[in-house]
């Protein structure tokens, strides 16, 4: 299947063309783009795996480094449906073929790539030129010059542009990128289905994980006596002891699958780490009490008296792999000890965030505001904790009007709690298209109350949703000391109740969704209800 790259092109000068002054709209318009360079570690020759950048890649579905891009558009003429479209690939060196795997050869490309045209860079200038002399007065768009996160165009290009004798033609930074955000929030066919894709691949790494623990939970890992002494482990001997071998796992079963990125770090958080929203290291062991790390014990179950003080926890992943560089992003929590079943506690959280989850799940609908989903989840969380008794409620001894939900989620004390958005656009970044998802300049914004500001503060998506898109539903609940410093005199919070919670750390369920004419489609596979994540963890299913 080809990359529909010149639709996403056509896409991308229709919202330039909201974008320009009214003067403007009916010159020629030509986009100037270039890839990303393949990039070595630091001071060295070591190359860093390549990613395309993605508004090239949206532009051309070319994964090729140091490739260019020259297209030209004009509304009412024939280059308004059919838009000419030059894509210029390196040239196979000898160096290139003796180190690694060259660039296609043109006729490799034109069978690959959705262009008009495809040549070497040598050759841009000379097609810059006669744009120029068909189109006197074009407007070339490029990314913003001076950027630390887009490849460098070459000034070459653009003085051509400006010096060219006898013409009009200008060069703009000022609309490209809001163009594009604006064209790559609404996502097509095509892009669904790679979504779908890196989503399915990676609720499998999921389940593979909470598979293998279940599976020491059972006993069913062995080991003989060479193993991991005479001779390496091999993988069907790991067992998952510490963060990194959950990562490792995870990477692993992507990449199996033909996954080459992953869309961002994965998140493996364990027991109170867990309450750190963007944990990275993923370097510690989980918490097993008096064992020695390397017993392998952790397959007993906790009502062994060898096991009496095994320590139950959460341990939290949020990864997701990319597929043809559209990304995933899942997040399970999990339970690690106390014979795979989630201790007390910890069970009444999870269950509290797979009811918010639910809970922004039935309101999603194409113009139904993402600021309400967040109000959502937040009016939920008041109502489930002054059911645990975390928050007061009115008829409690001593309390009155002022602990009613309305008056918590006025102070705005359940934030430290869920101070996070509840998702964010994804497609060919995990949080995709920022300047669209959060204009600077919104007025979509909702009235809601009773409200709070503090609600909102971390959210990457502020627009009525619009069938099309493509976001993910992840509420969480944490117990960071760190959050929870400044209310921890807060008269709302019954302090003895949540000291009992608050070694659970954190749990966050991560869902990615396709919104629909009528609804939602949920790409993520990977099942999170109570039951059925026991039942894998616990070995028995």
């Amino acid at each position: 299947m080809t990359y529909p790259a010149r639709s996403h092109v056509i896409k991308t000068f229709e919202q330039l063309l909201k974008l320009l002054p009214a003067n403007e709209r009916t010159k020629p318009q030509a986009l100037l783009a270039v890839g990303g360079v393949q990039e070595f570690r630091n001071d060295t020759d070591r190359e860093i795996i390549f990613r395309q950048e993605s508004n090239f890649y949206y532009l051309t579905g070319c994964a090729v480094p140091s490739s260019l891009l020259l297209a030209v558009y004009q509304a009412g003429t024939s280059l308004e449906q059919s838009p000419s479209l030059d894509l210029f690939i390196p040239k196979a060196e000898l160096a290139d073929i003796m180190w690694s795997v060259p660039p296609p050869s043109l006729e490799e490309a034109k069978e690959k790539y959705d262009a008009t045209r495809i040549d070497h860079p040598a050759s841009l200038p000379g097609v810059i030129e006669t744009v120029l002399k068909a189109y006197p007065d074009a407007l070339f768009h490029t990314l913003p010059k001076v950027h630390p996160h887009f490849p460098k165009l070459p000034s070459q290009y653009t003085d051509l542009v400006l010096s060219a004798e006898g013409q009009h033609g200008a060069v703009t930074d000022a609309y490209l990128l809001s163009a594009l955000h604006h064209a790559r929030l609404i996502k097509d066919a095509t892009e669904i289905e790679e979504i779908r894709h890196a989503n399915a691949i990676s609720s499998r790494a999921h389940e593979v994980v909470m598979r293998v623990l279940g599976q020491a939970v059972q006993g069913k890992i062995k080991r003989d006596a060479a193993a991991g002494i005479e001779r390496p482990l091999l993988p069907a001997e790991w067992l998952i002891e510490t963060e990194g071998e959950a990562e490792a796992i995870f990477v692993a079963s992507c990449r199996r699958e033909g996954s080459i990125h992953q869309a961002y770090p994965p998140i493996v958080a364990a027991s109170s780490r867990a309450s750190t929203l963007h944990y990275c290291c993923n370097d510690k062991a989980f918490a097993w009490g008096p064992i020695k790390p390397h017993d392998h014990l952790n397959r007993q179950q906790l009502s062994d008296a060898t096991t009496k003080d095994f320590v139950p926890q959460v341990l939290l992943i949020d990864a997701g792999c990319e597929w043809n560089n559209y990304a995933s992003d899942i997040t399970r929590t999990m339970p690690v000890g106390n014979g795979g079943k989630f201790a007390p506690e910890a069970k009444a959280i999870y269950e509290l965030v797979l009811e918010m989850q639910k809970a922004s799940f039935d309101a999603l609908k194409p113009g139904v505001h993402w600021d309400r989903i967040q109000y959502i989840c937040h009016s939920t969380l008041v109502r489930g904790f002054q059911r645990l008794g975390i928050f007061k409620s009115p008829n409690d001894p001593d309390s009155g009007s002022w602990n009613s939900e309305e008056a918590i989620l006025a102070s705005g004390v359940s934030s430290p709690f869920f101070p996070h958005g509840v998702g964010h656009s994804l497609g060919l970044d995990v949080h995709d298209v920022p300047s669209t998802s959060k204009p600077s300049v919104n007025a979509t914004i909702p009235s809601l109350s009773p409200d709070n500001s503090s609600f909102y503060s971390y959210l990457r998506l502020r627009l009525p949703l619009e069938a099309g898109m493509v976001v993910t539903v992840e509420p969480g609940i944490y117990f960071s000391p760190h959050l929870l410093a400044p209310v921890r005199d807060s008269k709302h919070i019954n302090h003895e109740v949540l000291a009992r919670y608050e070694s659970v750390g954190g749990v966050r369920i991560e869902d990615v969704v396709h919104i629909t004419e009528t609804g939602y489609e949920n790409l993520t596979t990977v099942r999170s209800d109570v039951e059925w994540v026991e039942s894998v963890c616990s070995g028995s299913a």
